[in-house]
């Protein structure tokens, strides 16, 4: 389980979740600089993958196909927004 409601220290951003897709290899910061939270727009680098999930704020994004722990990597900045 993960919570719906994390948030990114680092650029004070909402941390968006797509169900069912991973990210392109080609993304990168400006990508998500230029184009959070605009879904059209995302879409362009979303990848299909059932059971996986892409998560992304405005300048950190992650593609996770099996259980893992976030808190684990240190890099990433995301808390829990508060419920």
């Amino acid at each position: 389980r993960t919570c719906d409601q994390l948030r990114c220290t680092a650029c004070d951003f909402r941390v968006s979740f797509f169900n069912d897709y991973i990210w392109d290899q080609s993304c990168d910061y400006l990508f998500f600089r230029n184009n959070m939270p605009e879904l059209n727009k995302l879409r362009a680098k979303m990848i299909k993958k059932k059971g996986a999930r892409a998560y992304a704020c405005q300048c950190s994004w992650r593609s996770i196909d099996e259980l893992t722990d976030l808190q684990t990597e240190q890099q990433l900045r995301w808390v829990c927004g508060k419920h």
